[in-house]
């Protein structure tokens, strides 16, 4: 295990419980560092995010648990912002009101304009992926998943965040029935978006919630991915997009193991002074 969690939801989005119950989970698994995540306010109904009014409360939460466990917990307060042209452009103005520590960048939902032309890629459901799928690209996989990195790759040059969540997470659904990663198409794709990663100086999560929940057979982003990182020299965190408090380091050592296997000997860890690498112990 890694001792720190930068990626978590709590009930203020779509997590089970209250941040404060994150906090104590951390300090009896002897963690060090505790990054809270919720998903950004947007501007339509759903039941995912921060509700609309609820942002200011967020933000106040956060920082008295910083304060009150300050002796036992290194607390930060950040938050996962979905891109969605025309509907989700403007980080700064999120960033700015929470004066967040860090922020993750995201692609959920994938279109443009209103929430009745959006493709939701992720949630429980694989009908929902499917559904979507047939609905807005007609069946056709290829131009569905250009849509998708196409909006995360907009998201990558015209927004500002730190740490890009889950990139490749549009595989999870396929379960290779559509397509397989192996296919050029793919990627090409998938490596397009790592050179614009890289031009932006941003950091890649490993993210593990899909194994844990059973919906994917591997780590996001895949290990052909993690060995063309390396090769670029990405840096990456550890995450496991805990939406409850036991699940804040789970699969953290086979992470670790599949990190290493890809060329890796350090992770990313926030402090107060930013982003530094520290080295993976097996």
């Amino acid at each position: 295990m890694t001792g720190f969690n930068f990626h978590m939801h709590t009930n203020f989005s779509d997590g089970g419980k209250p941040a404060e119950n994150y906090v104590l989970e951390a300090i009896r698994q002897g963690m060090t560092d505790l990054g809270f995540t919720d998903h950004a306010p947007m501007p339509f109904k759903n039941t995912f995010s921060i509700q609309q009014g609820q942002y200011t409360s967020y933000c106040l939460e956060i920082n008295r648990l910083k304060k009150l466990y300050a002796g036992s917990l290194n607390i930060f307060l950040g938050l996962e912002i979905d891109f969605i042209p025309g509907m989700m452009e403007n980080f700064s103005a999120l960033i700015c009101e929470g004066q967040l520590d860090y922020s993750i960048g995201s692609v959920h939902l994938v279109g443009t304009g209103n929430e009745e032309n959006l493709w939701f890629t992720d949630g429980p459901k694989r009908e929902t992926y499917d559904e979507g799928l047939n609905d807005f690209f007609d069946g056709n996989i290829r131009k569905a998943v250009k849509a998708f990195y196409h909006q995360t790759n907009q998201m990558i040059m015209s927004q500002p965040f730190d740490v890009i969540g889950h990139f490749d997470k549009v595989k999870m659904h396929n379960q290779n029935r559509y397509f397989t990663e192996d296919e050029k198409w793919y990627v090409d794709l998938v490596f397009e978006t790592i050179d614009l990663i890289r031009q932006k100086n941003l950091i890649v999560e490993v993210n593990t919630r899909g194994i844990y929940k059973k919906r994917s057979d591997s780590f996001f982003p895949s290990a052909f991915i993690l060995k063309r990182l390396n090769e670029l020299k990405i840096p990456l965190i550890i995450s496991s997009d805990a939406h409850k408090p036991e699940e804040i380091q789970l699969l953290f050592d086979e992470a670790v193991e599949s990190v290493s296997e890809a060329g890796y000997h350090e992770i990313m860890r926030f402090t107060k002074n930013g982003w530094v690498g520290v080295n993976l112990i097996m």
